[in-house]
């Protein structure tokens, strides 16, 4: 996972298990050790009961989880019937990272000092699936990813190239890109007057979405309140190192939107989810949690290094 401070990385990683539950195809996410589940069900416990967000992240934590879905449908010309084939599974291996360190200065004479630096781009290296966390309102009052993405991502470079692993001067992973914070009313805002906002018709709570087709067209409105205008060269960098068709933007919120209890639908003038306790200085979550476009960035991963192999 790759972000800044404050863009949602730890409180993404606990959504991902409620949000697996809320689908209705049936994937689910197992721990592969004692320290991922518990991680599992310890801020699984935050969000859902205690409404609190989990502490950031302070040390380079590693998971290992199996993700177990549905069998794919496959056609068989004798039959009009599909068969439905076994249980597809995805081994996620994930580093969440504390985001200061992806924007680190580097010693003049190009060695890392720090060996927290040092672990993150062994694991970077090692990866072919990365989730990048693009967080609008952090960008909007400090402008800063551009900063976190291209210190490391350029260190990323110079070794993926010693190692061989550069093919047509791009790096061979595959990116999620995920707009965060969607349930803040100044980014939901934004895609409603850029009418990229949709409801899809078999959501019982009516949320308010917008299509994996139109995240891009979002990033980029986003981008140009960049406190320190930098934020159109995000793309820039990514387009430049990574393949286009292995970048996919979403856009996501661990949290969601409140949902009034007595009426269980979305209300677009009482969508506010989260909510300043009463000393401003700390968030508290307001209703339940409905992560939105949480799996479905894991699962393209997931499924787009099972099909490539790579």
């Amino acid at each position: 996972m790759w972000g800044t401070p404050g863009s949602g990385k730890t409180t993404f990683l606990a959504a991902l298990s409620i949000a697996l539950m809320r689908r209705k195809d049936n994937w689910k996410i197992v721990g592969s050790d004692p320290t991922s589940n518990d991680y599992l069900v310890q801020r699984k416990r935050a969000l859902l009961h205690e409404r609190v967000f989990p502490e950031a992240s302070s040390v380079l934590e590693q998971y290992h989880w199996m993700l177990i879905g549905p069998g794919a449908e496959q056609s068989r010309w004798w039959s009009r019937k599909p068969k439905i084939g076994p249980e597809r599974r995805i081994r996620v291996s994930m580093i969440d990272a504390p985001g200061g360190l992806f924007a680190a200065e580097e010693p003049a004479d190009g060695g890392l000092t720090d060996s927290r630096q040092r672990e993150l781009l062994d694991n970077l290296a090692q990866s072919r699936g990365i989730l990048f966390l693009f967080d609008p309102v952090r960008e909007f009052e400090i402008g800063d990813a551009f900063d976190h993405l291209h210190a490391s991502l350029t260190r990323l470079a110079e070794r993926m190239l010693a190692a061989g692993e550069v093919r047509d001067g791009k790096l061979p992973h595959h990116i999620a890109v995920c707009i965060t914070k969607f349930d803040d009313r100044r980014v939901f805002d934004t895609a409603v007057d850029r009418h990229l906002v949709s409801v899809e018709p078999d959501d019982p709570y009516g949320f308010p979405r917008v299509s994996d087709e139109d995240a891009r067209t979002l990033f980029h409105a986003l981008c140009q309140i960049s406190r320190s205008g930098t934020a159109d060269l995000v793309f820039a960098a990514l387009e430049r190192f990574f393949h286009l068709e292995r970048i996919q933007f979403f856009v996501t919120s661990s949290i969601g939107f409140f949902v009034d209890r007595s009426t269980n639908v979305f209300d677009w003038d009482d969508s506010q989810n989260l909510l300043a306790d009463g000393d401003h200085l700390s968030l508290r979550i307001r209703g339940e949690a409905h992560p939105i476009n949480v799996a479905e960035p894991v699962l393209w991963l997931g499924q787009a290094l099972t099909t490539t192999g790579k």
